[in-house]
């Protein structure tokens, strides 16, 4: 997932390992798109590369008018946001205990 994210110049990608942490899911992905368009081109790429390998998301939700765009995939969640709504929400400030993973560079 974010590989994918990252291939289509998502910012600012960051995984949240929460296995230690919550009871509802494992991980969260979490990046920013600079614009409405570049929203959904991240979201849909992440889509894209979980379909190829053979899995679909339980759940979707946010319009990129929005800011925010989601997909949860049930013990992983992908976040995409723009700028303004990233500092919003403040997930990363939210699970400040979460351990961030390092992602692999290709």
């Amino acid at each position: 997932m974010a590989s994918a994210a990252l291939e289509v110049k998502a910012e600012s990608v960051v995984v949240l390992d929460l296995r230690k942490i919550s009871y509802s899911f494992d991980f969260f992905l979490i990046c920013t798109a600079s614009s409405d368009r570049m929203l959904k081109t991240v979201i849909e790429a992440i889509d894209e590369a979980l379909s190829e390998e053979g899995v679909q998301p339980l759940h979707r939700e946010g319009k990129p008018e929005s800011g925010w765009l989601l997909l949860d995939c049930g013990a992983v969640v992908a976040h995409a946001f723009l700028p303004e709504a990233r500092q919003f929400y403040d997930l990363e400030r939210m699970w400040a205990d979460a351990p961030r993973l390092k992602i692999p560079k290709k």
